[in-house]
């Protein structure tokens, strides 16, 4: 008799029938698989470990050969498979490549994908309802269970279930076989997203009658008035064959565990329905949760008929906020700026799996920072992550999609947008509907559908959805279509009127202007603010706004001056002054907290695999600019010197020396000598709030009548303090004083050869991972900036080697691997805990240099098949560059252009760097670069020809010097004789005492742009 689903057979959305095929057993027999018994204890079991996987294929979503045709058969013998815990990302083992794949997805690539569970249930369990609960899969999950579909779930970012009741061997020897399959087809996303089941699954059993999935809902409606009253709505499920009258009791405690409140009432749900029970409970003097503190207090819910049928908790807060659209945000009673983020939902070298201390890990980062917001951008999140935040006391705007009906990638969600979206949103509510973290819901992300004329009911519906689930927090999206007034009745002012409030993406701040004039009823904010690039430890031209980029393989990378910006961005320290200046503006998030896979702008070329925006590196590592935000956001003393570098400069060499701060008054003293006291000047808003800033002009702002940035009372400064310092090797200090006392300071060191590797962990949160830094140092324990040696980590104890990132955004090899190689003098190690007793000791070790070690604590929630389980060391093997140069201005003038034989090609340091909204276009000659030539042995030469091209951008060389590369370093050659040539392609030729070696080196001085057709060396 075939099986007929009940009402509830998906509990979160169904795509397709179930099958009921039978299909014939593999090679090997079912009853000779395992049949691991499934310990079920209370209302959810974790089903994270024990499964079986295989990549069917990784460069498409289609099984050619039809070897997994009978995959999700209970007798397909999948002895062969991998053994995987989840949470899983299969993407993140891969190496990346350049072929089949592109920079959105960091170049590493998906494809299809079969995960099977096998597990016995005990007798026990006949006559309960079961289900089994998905938090996320990417994507397009199909799962089964014993060879016959339940269903489908698109969506690789919100949760879902199936009911399994009924289907089920409970017979505790007749194995069941859960089966999924998930496929990612490139491209379908456009930052990289993983694949797999990278998000947590449960079995849920329960009675009968029961609390619905996502069935409470706690609100706090009467806290702005000073009375803790707790509305607890319940949805009680009767699942069985008869009408039921259950009592429901609510029991609400506070932070300390301590019974606050209690609650009953009584419901009559009818066989096969749901109804909604409604307890009101009052807390006297509620302890308010907020940023600074976030006290959590807890509802426990119990289904009573006769005895208790089922007991769920729902963790939630008192807390009220306001989003005003001329005063702004304030979280209960104490107005407040959104200090935002945005943060991709990757971990770095784990990938897209969840791990809770991974992402405790991320988000103290960002505290430290000054954060006290984060934009899930641009998907619902995980339940780790809001509940990470609701801890840590970070407010949430949790966003729903990236596109809606018109897609931005060939397979991305537009593709399931009309079926599927109403029960994603719903979904994406329900999940986070209790949190005091969560303010607010987005339906969007710079959604083409925003400027189209079917928009607006696409909106209206997303809007209905949400209201309808949960109307006490404002709904509003982020938006690139509106840095002009929408004209009346256009698509985006249909929209933005049915909004309570609209985040904005790179706005001016006469735009941002313009929209509240126009629409004074609705709330403002910045949804991505700056995206300024940066690589940790690089700089360049910090005397320009906006720098030009660097196409040398090997040295792609960007300043972190805060002096690269794409033609939408903007600088750090712009963004940061337009949401300072204006009380009506929410806030803003910054685009982005931290680097992660994919999207490298400015570069789009293997291998540079991760994002340059982030305030930290891929490796937790933080950049310059990290200081930047944390001088305005947070209120301690600090002070912070940049570049990060007092090592890698020439003698005399006149360095920009800039700081960052907290406090007003900074000295900087150079080897016991002082180089100035500077200040800045204490202003305020025009509603009186104060900052600092300095009165020398920022010229950051072409709109404004004075070239630079104005605010409303009239400051066009800067947020950092600039002295130019001629380098000399010693000791750098930056001194911050109030009132004449010390009370923070910054120290740059010039470090020697490097010696020795040292090791520092970080505090470990509730889950899997822990993270030790690896700093490569000089006898005195100074990090060495240029110290590059490939680190190779190792572990003693219940743990392993789960990833290692360095924060190089150019890099070819893998993660989920043990080696590395140092980037500015340090890398990370990802180190998982596999379970069981007693520490777990790593090692970094490089070669020549004393290694260092470690003890972190082990955990009994480690995995033993997690990430890093099946890591294979592929070492990154750099091609051998036969030529190479300082800078390259453009994709195609790289140093190997020299060397083609073609002379209508060339290197060249030439650019043009795009005008923003709010800087002109750049192309400023360089000062001074080098070109050199290389060969695998040493060879013996006395003469290089250089055909520099002559034309109305480029221009001769007005000195030269060239170098041979020797084991004591570069050293100048002997009796050098430059005879120009004496027109466009001419060979110049320059002529020294004969030398050996494997690299020589001319570097150019020069006032114009360089292009060199052709480069020799001859003896």
């Amino acid at each position: 008799m075939p099986y007929t689903p009940s009402r509830r057979l998906v509990l979160g959305g169904v795509g397709a029938a179930a099958l009921t095929s039978a299909l014939a057993p593999a090679a090997r027999a079912a009853d000779a698989l395992t049949r691991p018994d499934l310990a079920v204890t209370g209302r959810e079991t974790d089903l994270g470990a024990g499964w079986r996987f295989a990549l069917a294929n990784p460069d498409g979503v289609t099984d050619p050969d039809g070897r997994f045709a009978d995959a999700a058969n209970p007798g397909y013998d999948d002895s062969g498979w991998a053994v995987v815990d989840v949470p899983h990302d299969w993407s993140i083992e891969l190496p990346p490549t350049g072929t089949g794949t592109d920079s959105g997805s960091g170049f590493f690539r998906g494809g299809l994908g079969w995960y099977r569970r096998t597990f016995t249930l005990p007798p026990s369990l006949a006559g309960r309802r079961v289900s089994v609960e998905f938090d996320g899969v990417y994507s397009d999950a199909h799962v089964y269970l014993d060879g016959e579909l339940l269903g489908n779930h698109p969506y690789a970012y919100t949760g879902f279930a199936f009911d399994l009741t009924g289907r089920l061997h409970t017979d505790g020897r007749t194995p069941n076989v859960l089966a999924v399959r998930a496929v990612n087809p490139l491209p379908s996303s456009r930052w990289y997203s993983g694949s797999g089941i990278y998000r947590r699954v449960r079995l849920v059993v329960t009675e009968p009658v029961h609390v619905a999935r996502h069935g409470t809902f706690v609100t706090t409606p009467d806290i702005a008035a000073g009375r803790g009253t707790v509305r607890v709505a319940t949805d009680v499920a009767n699942d069985s064959a008869a009408p039921v009258t259950a009592e429901v009791r609510t029991t609400v405690t506070d932070p300390a565990g301590r019974v606050a409140a209690k609650g009953v009432t009584t419901v009559t749900v009818a066989a096969g329905q749901t109804a909604t029970a409604i307890t009101t409970q009052s807390v006297g003097s509620p302890q308010l949760w907020s940023v600074e503190k976030p006290r959590l207090y807890r509802v426990t819910t119990e289904v009573v008929a006769g005895r208790v049928l089922d007991t769920t908790t729902a963790d939630f807060g008192f807390r009220y906020t306001e989003f005003h659209p001329d005063h702004g945000f304030s979280l209960n009673g104490v107005p407040a700026k959104l200090r935002g983020v945005n943060l991709h939902a990757t971990q770095g070298p784990l990938g897209a799996v969840i791990d809770y201390a991974a992402l405790e890990r991320q988000l103290r980062l960002m505290l430290a920072m000054g954060v006290n917001a984060l934009r899930t951008a641009h998907n619902p999140p995980a339940p780790e992550l809001v509940a990470v935040c609701e801890r840590l006391g970070i407010l949430l705007m949790v966003e729903a999609f990236d596109c809606w009906r018109t897609g931005k990638v060939e397979f991305d969600y537009h593709r399931d947008f009309d079926a599927w979206s109403a029960r994603d949103i719903a979904e994406m509510v329900h999940a986070a509907k209790n949190s005091p973290a969560v303010v607010l819901w987005s339906i969007g992300n710079e959604v083409p559908d925003a400027s189209m004329a079917g928009g607006p009911a696409i909106a209206a519906g997303l809007i209905a959805t949400v209201r309808g689930i949960d109307p006490t927090r404002p709904v509003v999206m982020g938006s690139d279509r509106y840095r002009s007034v929408p004209a009346p009745g256009s698509p985006q002012d249909l929209i933005l009127k049915q909004l309570d409030g609209l985040g904005v993406n790179y706005n001016t701040a006469q735009s941002i202007d313009g929209l509240h004039a126009r629409y004074p009823d609705k709330f403002f904010f910045e949804s991505e603010s700056s995206s300024e690039t940066s690589t940790r430890g690089a700089y360049q031209d910090p005397d320009l706004l906006n720098t030009g980029e660097n196409h040398t393989p090997g040295k792609r990378a960007t300043s972190s001056y805060d002096n690269n910006l794409a033609s939408w961005t903007f600088s750090g320290e712009y963004s940061l002054k337009k949401d300072r200046d204006r009380k009506f503006c929410q806030g803003q998030f910054l685009w982005a907290g931290q680097d992660y896979l994919g999207e490298p702008t400015p570069y789009d070329v293997f291998p540079v695999k991760t994002s340059f925006f982030g305030a930290v590196d891929s490796a937790g590592l933080p950049k310059d600019a990290f200081h930047l935000f944390r001088s305005q956001w947070t209120t301690a003393p600090m002070v912070h010197l940049t570049p990060m570098d007092w090592t890698t400069h020439r003698p005399g060499e006149p360095v920009a020396v800039w700081v960052y701060s907290t406090v007003d008054t900074v000295e900087l003293v150079l080897n016991g000598r002082s180089l100035g006291v500077k200040k800045f000047a204490r202003k305020t808003t025009v509603d009186g709030r104060p900052y600092l800033e300095t009165s020398e002009p920022a010229g950051d702002d072409k709109n404004a009548p004075s070239g630079s940035y104005t605010s409303p009372n009239g400051g066009t400064g800067k947020l950092h303090l600039t002295w130019t310092v001629p380098f000399e090797p010693g000791t750098l200090t930056a001194i911050a004083t109030s009132g004449g006392r010390e009370v923070a300071r910054d120290r740059l060191v010039t470090a020697g050869p490097p010696r020795a590797v040292t090791l520092s962990a970080e505090p470990r949160g509730e889950g899997a991972m822990a993270f030790v830094t690896a700093s490569v140092v000089d006898a005195h324990g100074i990090v060495v900036p240029g110290a590059e040696p490939v680190l190779r980590f190792a572990v003693r104890g219940p743990g392993r080697i789960a990833g290692v990132d360095n924060g190089r955004q150019e890099l070819a090899q893998g993660y989920q691997q043990p080696t590395i190689p140092a980037f500015h003098g340090q890398a990370v190690a990802v180190v998982a805990a596999t379970g069981g007793r007693g520490p777990i000791t790593v090692t970094a070790s490089a070669p020549g240099l004393s290694p260092g070690t470690i003890t972190v604590p082990g955990t009994n929630l480690g995995q033993r098949n997690g990430p890093g389980a099946r890591a294979v060391e592929r070492p990154d093997s750099p091609a051998f560059a036969a030529a190479d140069a300082s800078y390259s201005g453009a994709p195609d003038t790289l140093p190997a252009a020299m060397l083609d034989g073609d002379l209508a090609t060339g290197w060249s340091n030439f650019y043009v760097k795009q005008a923003t909204a709010t800087l002109p276009a750049v192309s400023r000659p360089r000062a001074q670069d080098w070109v050199s030539l290389a060969w695998p042995a040493a060879r013996r030469l006395s003469a290089i020809t250089a055909n520099f091209v002559l034309d109305a951008t480029h221009g001769r060389p007005d000195g030269v010097d060239v170098a041979c590369r020797t084991a004591r370093g570069w050293e100048p050659v002997r009796n050098l004789k430059v005879t120009w040539g004496s027109g466009s392609n001419d060979p110049t030729t320059l002529e020294f005492d004969p030398a050996t070696t494997t690299e020589v080196r001319i570097t150019m001085t020069a006032r114009t742009f360089l292009r060199i057709s052709a480069l020799t060396a001859r003896e």
